[in-house]
């Protein structure tokens, strides 16, 4: 007898008509459904050959500054610098209330987007750490909700904000999960490096993840990812360093990349790239031809590393737009990066699911549909056939489930169209 039985859904990996079987919040069973005919369960679920997918996963966002659109004003250029500034305006405002209360309205908007996990950047750099205060409160309300971790985020510089070392300790000590760090925003090369070995050594004391804004620019010759590749290197932190945005190598010429690339895959450097940011952000400077900015997704998924893609903003000082959405993501970075293959475009819903989840050491989560026995029943079921489908129709969530219960649905997604001598109604596919 299953909790819940799921059955004629489609997964992931290409097989259709498959069921899943869910006993104690854990998957047991992943068969076809033929072979399950006769199975009982206390709840069962017909997917009618809709895709069944891991959560969605975010392994980059900023929740502290999240839904504070127009406060204390409206970025009216929509460029990084206002929006820089617009954050300075409105950090002395803040209050944990204010914060915890738009923290958890966006976490119920990334729940009913199937968004269950969430790596959001958490700004030390002001001594009150209100925000920390803030969205570890949030953290302790959704706990068995959405597995939210904290990166200890020096916004302002770890070497350039007069007491951001000591913060980010006191960020740490608080209970903190991932240092994080953002070297080419001190004020020289110099510092940038030197604030690169000091914050992996600070994760390799304390045994914690890294996760770096790092090269967040359209300069060819900001190289703070090479020193974290070494340094992740020298210090045994094999798989556990995240590089964030990577803009710059954009920018860089071939040659230097092509050894860059093969330095990261010895270290086994995650990527996280942040397609609809990255975007909007970069080449700001340019005329025409203008940069995408988007960092070398393509090709480091050929050099072997993992790449997530992140959202970064939601109606925030840096972006009037989102709604927590990571097929909207996913969708952008495909175009930007024009994975457009019937590969590519796979590789980049895994970006926002399994790959996104591996980056952030989701160990419990399925990543591989062949290996989801004995894993957490966290799983979304999408109105679409296949990842692309979900790509191009940006596909309700029909159900979300976790932990094998349901948290939220959606009504299926149809137009009823009322014309001459036809009634007739679309759902936007070929069939």
């Amino acid at each position: 007898m299953f909790d819940l039985l799921i059955t004629h859904a489609n997964l992931p990996d290409g097989r259709t008509d498959m069921a899943v079987g869910i006993r104690a919040g854990r998957i047991e069973t992943v068969a076809p459904s033929a072979e399950l005919a006769s199975a009982q369960a206390v709840q069962s679920c017909d997917a009618q050959g809709q895709l069944l997918s891991a959560p969605f996963a975010d392994a980059h966002f900023h929740m502290d500054a999240t839904l504070s659109y127009g406060l204390p004003r409206v970025n009216q250029s929509g460029t990084l610098l206002e929006g820089i500034a617009l954050w300075g305006e409105l950090k002395p405002l803040l209050t944990v209330e204010a914060l915890v209360a738009r923290a958890l309205a966006y976490c119920d908007w990334a729940v009913a987007k199937g968004l269950l996990a969430i790596r959001t950047h958490v700004d030390v750099c002001d001594d009150r750490l209100l925000a920390v205060d803030a969205l570890l409160e949030v953290k302790r309300q959704m706990q068995g909700i959405i597995d939210l971790q904290l990166v200890a985020f020096p916004q302002d510089g770890y070497l350039r904000s007069a007491n951001a070392v000591a913060n980010l300790k006191r960020a740490l000590d608080k209970g903190v999960d991932v240092v994080g760090g953002i070297p080419h925003f001190e004020r020289t090369m110099a510092d940038g490096a030197a604030s690169v070995p000091m914050l992996c050594e600070l994760a390799a004391e304390r045994g914690l993840l890294v996760d770096m804004h790092c090269d967040e620019s359209d300069d060819p010759l900001s190289r703070h990812v090479e020193t974290l590749a070494f340094e992740t290197q020298r210090l045994g932190l094999h798989g556990r360093v995240v590089g964030s945005h990577l803009t710059s190598m954009h920018s860089m010429d071939n040659y230097y990349v092509s050894k860059l690339l093969a330095l990261m895959a010895e270290a086994r450097l995650g990527v996280c790239a942040n397609p609809l940011i990255n975007i909007t952000l970069q080449g700001r400077h340019d005329t025409y031809p203008k940069r995408r900015g988007m960092t070398r997704v393509p090709e480091q998924l050929a050099a072997g590393l993992t790449v997530a893609f992140g959202h970064d903003c939601v109606m925030d000082p840096w972006y009037s737009l989102g709604s927590g959405d990571m097929l909207e993501v996913a969708h952008m970075g495909l175009h930007v990066a024009q994975m457009t293959s019937q590969a590519g475009m796979r590789q980049c819903f895994e970006a926002v699911t399994t790959s996104a989840a591996k980056l952030m050491h989701l160990n419990d989560w399925v990543t591989d549909w062949s290996q989801a026995k004995g894993k957490a029943a966290h799983l979304v079921l999408l109105q679409a056939t296949g990842p692309i489908e979900a790509l191009r129709l940006r596909a309700t969530r029909l159900k979300v489930w976790r932990s094998g219960k349901l948290i939220a649905e959606s009504a299926p997604a149809q137009s009823q169209l009322h014309l001459p001598d036809r009634a007739a109604s679309t759902q936007f596919r070929l069939r």
